[in-house]
């Protein structure tokens, strides 16, 4: 690799540091990407040299770009070589530019790393190594130079002659050359021979090397743990890991706004949390600095004023108590099952032979008289494709073997757990509704965790915040503000009082002669309307009339000043039939896998269309050709409530792939087809504002190669509160975030939203007659007159929608009943375990948020006639 010019070092006023004086200072990939945090990270520099102190600074890649090279790495010649050293080039000179540099700086990284790319083959663990290890090396190499220029006394120093991994036995070569280790023991000599450098050095983190001179992967949270790595080898005064969060919180902030930071914790502690899914630190980073006892502080790049969190071995035992509530998702669980194991000697030592013969590490475990259930950790699992296979056909050896893998971990990590179970016993009803596979409580006594379904992690979570950490027994040297008082600028959270309450006897009234009918109060859909038409970031909000067709919401909405969105053609023409004043301008079309007819009839008729398919392009281009069109790209993950709605990633149908998107330009260019906005959707009831920020970062990051496009739509997804705790979306979150991301695109363009259910949902309830009442055993039933046929969610997507005795709204619960309908399907059920008043023949019960999704989804299965609709006006 050819090497750049050696930064020139200008003087520099401060003592000579002692050679024991070490700080290393982390900056993750968010920090190094954008030229305002490279100040704060001179400034930290800075502050430590001033302070008399020598300092390395470790940095991860820029942010995207290992995940890029990882997956060339895996995909062989599946990914154009020429579009992604572009692509990586690109995204550095826009740095390199902005900091003022010389463009030619990496030239020769990159020629290095178009060499790389041209003999390597995906096989190669070395190859892999060395490819995937890139990003580090381009962005230290950034910002060595700059911090030369800004009169600072850096050097950049190699990683790969530091640290250096050793084979660990029982341990695969993939691991091994992949998610290596290194020793953590001082080393006095190497303080002395970088005591003889410049003050200041800048490594790349997340690379090393092994004892041949091989290149090596340090693993997930790799750059963290080259920092603890290099404090632990030089005896640091103490590491900070600098990145885009302040530091540890009692749940994941971004979910549970209010979760709280924790100022201090323990080793033992921090290791835990981090081993039990809090992301804002790997535990194989923790193990350095814990060995040498060096302090550990969790810092915001731009944030310095906050305190954040230090992990050290002073931290103060403030008795039993639990200070997070962390989950775990991907985790795959192992039940062994066979009644011969009961008293055999060795079972389990036979068992464990078999994963350690294919280099798997056992996360959790319990054990009875004829099973064992067991979870692996993917995080500590590097293994290839198929392992799992090769895993059960050793296990079936012994036992009958039982594979989930859709699993989540959700944990109760603190002090003293064994001690407190008496005062958690009303926070555990939460799993009251939820299959548990694994209960498991730490030897160590530091967490109780259970083994749920995936899909069930987050919800739980926030329950469990909610009642076993108002605030923390520690007092405030443990828990600090929340992530609220930290970021939001306005805390006012609306006090949830449905209006189906206040108006309760109006819909009792409705409900004279009926069975069921949905009841929409359109006061509510403009209500919805126009806090969306309020946000100052958003250019035109679009109804995805897919939510609810019916035309008094879709006239409301109309009014209200917004558009609509179609999936079909038949949705287009009940729209423009059915509503007033609404012209085609106002109107998207984005069908999915439609034919090539209703293609050309959305063209003859004027509709603006959305393409979520190249080969729509490839074999349909002649009809497109003189077309303004949208595409519709698949940002690589999908979100929501529940996997069925997730709308992005490879198991999702809708979307043209990033990696497609130069050739789907290029087609288009050759068809004379204008690709004048950009979309795409990542799922349904979202509750977190970041969602669509990332949205806007990948959509504007496409438009730069794509000049004709003015116009960005980020999709729908946006969730409403299924309870009357839950946190909203954060509408002012939204706003500022999306603000503050204009400013970044490389055009002036607008920015569009399409959401559905955030509009119909609350406005909506689906009343229904009780018919009967039945008890079976322990558990007891209410049937209504209508059921699935009318409202499929809970059935399909395992939703949870209020549910309550309208007629005896003021009569308290004091029965546990099963709601269900009268379809003939064991699935016909609106809710589970639901604490409710006696219920009588007759009754009107309320299904609450039915507004969307409910009637459009109906169906006349069993013959059965689905809920009559009636609307309520102001």
């Amino acid at each position: 690799m050819a090497e750049p010019p050696t930064p020139l070092c200008l003087p520099y006023p401060m003592n000579r540091p002692q050679s024991s004086q070490w700080r290393v200072l982390k900056f993750g990939g968010s920090s190094v990407s954008h030229a305002s945090h490279w100040q704060q990270i001179r400034s930290r520099v800075s502050e430590t040299l001033d302070a008399g102190r020598r300092v390395i600074v470790v940095v991860s890649a820029l942010r995207g770009i290992t995940d890029l090279l990882a997956a060339r790495a895996e995909g062989g010649g599946s990914i154009d070589d020429a579009v992604l050293v572009e692509d990586l080039r690109d995204r550095h000179r826009q740095l390199i530019q902005s900091l003022g540099l010389d463009p030619s700086l990496l030239d020769g990284e990159f020629e290095a790393l178009e060499a790389l790319l041209g003999n390597g083959q995906s096989g190669d663990l070395g190859w892999q190594a060395r490819l995937i290890g890139m990003g580090e090396i381009l962005s230290s190499r950034i910002g060595a130079q700059w911090l030369a220029a800004q009169a600072l006394p850096c050097e950049w120093l190699d990683a790969r002659d530091i640290l250096i991994s050793q084979d660990l036995p029982n341990r695969s070569e993939q691991a091994n050359r992949l998610s290596a280790d290194c020793p953590a023991a001082a080393r006095p000599e190497l303080d002395r021979a970088l005591s003889a450098r410049a003050p200041a050095l800048i490594m790349p983190g997340f690379i090393a090397a092994n004892a041949r001179g091989e290149p090596v992967l340090l693993g997930r949270g790799g750059s963290d743990t080259s920092a603890t790595l290099l404090g632990a080898m030089l005896n640091a005064e103490r590491v900070e890991i600098h990145s885009d969060v302040p530091g540890l919180f009692s749940a994941d902030p971004r979910r549970i706004p209010a979760a709280r930071l924790l100022k201090q914790v323990s080793y033992r502690e921090a290791q835990e949390l981090a081993a039990m899914g809090a992301r804002a630190l790997h535990p194989r980073s923790l193990i350095p600095v814990h060995q040498q006892r060096i302090p550990l502080w969790l810092r915001q790049t731009d944030r310095p004023e906050i305190e954040g969190t230090r992990i050290t071995p002073d931290a103060r035992d403030h008795g039993a108590q639990v200070k997070a509530i962390v989950q775990r998702k991907g985790i795959t669980l192992i039940s062994l099952e066979g009644i011969g194991m009961w008293q055999q000697v060795g079972f389990l030592a036979d068992v464990f032979a078999e994963f350690k013969a294919l280099g798997l590490s056992v996360d959790q475990v319990s054990t009875s008289e004829s099973n064992v259930t067991l979870t692996l950790d993917p995080g500590a699992n590097l293994a290839s494709p198929g392992t799992l296979d090769r895993l059960v056909g050793r296990l079936e050896k012994h036992c009958r073997v039982e594979i989930m893998q859709d699993c989540a971990t959700v944990s109760l990590v603190g002090l003293g757990i064994r001690t407190i179970l008496h005062r958690l016993g009303p926070a555990l009803e939460v799993f009251e509704q939820r299959r548990i596979f694994q209960v498991s409580q730490a030897a160590n006594d530091l967490n109780l965790t259970f083994v749920v379904e995936a899909r069930h992690a987050d919800r739980l979570v926030q329950q469990l915040h909610q009642q076993v950490i108002p605030g923390g027994t520690g007092g405030d040297s443990v828990f600090g503000p929340t992530w609220e008082q930290l970021f939001r600028r306005e805390t006012d959270r609306p006090i949830h009082h449905p209006w189906w309450r206040d108006r309760a006897e109006e819909l009792l009234a409705l409900m004279q002669g009926r069975e069921a009918a949905y009841v929409y109060a359109i006061d509510q859909v403009r209500e919805a309307a126009r806090r969306l038409k309020a946000l100052r970031s958003v250019d035109r909000v679009l109804y995805s009339m897919k939510a609810n067709p019916h035309p008094a919401i879709l006239q409301a909405l109309v009014d209200e000043g917004l558009g609509i969105e179609c999936v079909s053609m038949p949705e287009a023409r009940h729209a423009l039939s059915h509503v007033r004043d609404l012209n085609r301008e106002q109107m998207l079309l984005t069908p999915n896998f439609a034919s090539r007819a209703e293609l050309r009839q959305a063209i003859d008729e004027g509709l603006r269309l959305t393409v979520d398919n190249a080969y729509i392009i490839e074999q349909w281009g002649r009809d497109l050709a003189g077309q303004d069109v949208f595409l519709r790209l698949d940002p690589g993950s999908g979100l929501g409530h529940h996997k069925m709605v997730r709308t992005a990633g490879s198991h999702a149908k809708f979307g043209i792939p990033l990696a497609e998107l130069e050739r789907v330009s290029r087609l288009c260019s050759a068809h004379d087809i204008r690709i004048t906005g950009l979309h795409a959707h990542t799922g349904s009831g979202i509750l977190h504002p970041d969602n669509w920020h990332r949205t806007l970062e990948t959509l504007g990051e496409a438009a730069r190669e794509l000049s004709d496009v003015r116009i960005i739509n980020l999709g729908g997804g946006l969730g409403v509160p299924d309870r009357g705790e839950d946190l909203p979306l954060d509408l002012t979150a939204l706003d500022a975030g999306l603000g503050a991301l204009r400013q970044d695109l490389i055009r002036p363009v607008e920015i569009w939203l399409e959401p559905g259910r955030y509009l119909a949902s609350q406005a909506g309830v689906l009343l229904a007659r009780v018919n009967q009442t039945k008890g079976k055993g322990e558990v007891r039933y209410v049937g209504l007159a209508t059921g699935m046929n009318s409202l499929i969610r809970p059935a399909l997507y395992g939703a949870w929608h209020e549910i309550v005795n309208l007629s005896r709204r003021d009569e308290p619960g004091d029965h546990v009943y099963n709601v269900v309908g009268p379809i003939c399907e064991t699935g016909d059920i609106l809710g589970l375990d639901r604490l409710l008043p006696e219920c009588r023949e007759g009754d009107v019960m309320l299904i609450a948020n039915a507004g969307a999704y409910g009637a459009a989804m109906a169906s006349r299965y069993n013959l059965r006639e689905p809920a009559e609709e009636l609307v309520l006006e102001n």
